[in-house]
C-alpha cells in the first residue's frame, strides 16, 4: 500500500511540474505586458486579450473549428464501421487488423504528411492517372480538401481504437439476452451496442478534435501556408513575431473553447446513452 501511495505521490508531482505549472505560466503570461526576460518590467494588462479577439484572429479560430468538425465527422463515419467490423473478426485476424491500423503511426508524423504531398501533387500518381484518361489535373493540395485529407489520415486511428476497445468490452450476454427477447440485428445494434460504445465515441472524438484544431504542420504543408489555422497563428506569434503575451492569450482562448466544446460533446454523448437505454 505504501508503495502504491508513493507511485501516486510521484505521479502527482510529475503532473504538477510538467502539466499544471506550464499552463499556469501560460495563463499568467497572457495577462502581462513588457519584456518577458525582465520580470521587473512586467505589468498586468488585458490588452493581450483585446488583441487576441481581433476579427481576423476570430476568423482563423472559426475556420479551424470548422475544419476540425469536418475532420471529426469524417473520422467517425469511417472509424465506427471499421471498428465494428474488426470486432466481429476472428481474434487472430482482429489483432492483425489492429496492427495494420497502428503501423502508420510508427513512422514520423512529418514524414507521413510529406508523403501525401507526393501523392496529391500535380505530378503525383492520382493526377497522372487522371491526365492519362483525359481528365486533366486536379488541384488536390493547397486547399481545404488537402488539409482535411491530411488530418483524417493522421488522426483516424485515434477514432478507431477507442471505439474498438469499447465494442470489445461489451458483455456478449447482453447481446444474447436482447436476441432472446426478440430483438432484431438492427435493434441489437441501436439499443445495445451503439449506446454502450458511446464512451469510445466520445474518447475518439476528443482525441481527434484536439490535435485537429491545433495542428500547424498539416495546414502548412498541405495547405501551402495560405490556409492558416489557429495552430499556425499561435506558432507565428511565439516563433516569428516573438509576441509571447498575445500568443499566450490566443492559446488560453483556444483552451477555453476546447473545454466548452468537449463539455457539450460529453453532455450530448451522455444524453444519447441515457435516451437509448431508456
Amino acid at each position: 500500500m505504501k508503495k502504491f501511495d508513493g507511485i501516486v505521490y510521484f505521479y502527482g508531482i510529475w503532473v504538477a511540474v510538467l502539466v499544471v505549472l506550464p499552463l499556469l505560466i501560460l495563463v499568467l503570461l497572457s495577462f502581462t505586458s513588457g519584456d518577458i526576460y525582465d520580470l521587473s518590467s512586467l505589468t498586468l494588462t488585458l490588452d493581450n486579450y483585446k488583441a487576441a479577439l481581433d476579427p481576423s484572429y476570430i476568423g482563423v479560430m472559426m475556420h479551424s473549428l470548422w475544419l476540425a468538425f469536418i475532420t471529426n465527422v469524417i473520422c467517425l463515419v469511417i472509424g465506427y464501421p471499421v471498428a465494428y467490423i474488426i470486432t466481429g473478426l476472428n481474434p487472430r485476424i482482429r489483432n492483425t487488423m489492429v496492427l495494420l491500423i497502428l503501423a502508420p503511426m510508427w513512422s514520423n508524423f512529418l514524414l507521413r504528411t510529406y508523403s501525401w504531398m507526393l501523392v496529391l501533387g500535380n505530378n503525383g500518381p492520382i493526377n497522372s492517372v487522371l491526365e492519362s484518361i483525359g481528365l486533366g489535373t486536379v488541384q488536390l493540395m493547397y486547399n481545404n480538401f488537402g488539409v482535411i485529407l491530411g488530418m483524417v489520415y493522421n488522426f483516424l486511428p485515434f477514432m478507431i481504437l477507442p471505439i474498438y476497445l469499447s465494442l470489445t468490452r461489451i458483455d456478449n450476454a447482453l447481446v444474447e439476452a436482447a436476441r432472446d427477447l426478440g430483438a432484431t440485428s438492427k435493434d441489437v445494434f441501436f439499443k445495445v451496442k451503439l449506446p454502450l460504445s458511446m464512451p469510445g465515441v466520445f474518447s475518439g472524438t476528443t482525441l481527434v478534435f484536439l490535435p485537429a484544431i491545433t495542428t500547424f504542420v498539416i495546414s502548412r504543408l498541405l495547405g501551402g501556408g495560405q490556409y492558416v489555422l489557429i495552430g499556425n497563428l499561435i506558432e507565428h506569434k511565439f516563433m516569428v513575431q516573438n509576441d509571447w503575451q498575445v500568443g499566450a492569450a490566443i492559446a488560453v482562448i483556444v483552451a477555453i473553447i476546447l473545454l466548452v466544446v468537449l463539455g457539450v460533446l460529453r453532455k450530448l454523448a451522455r444524453g444519447r446513452l441515457e435516451l437509448s437505454l431508456w
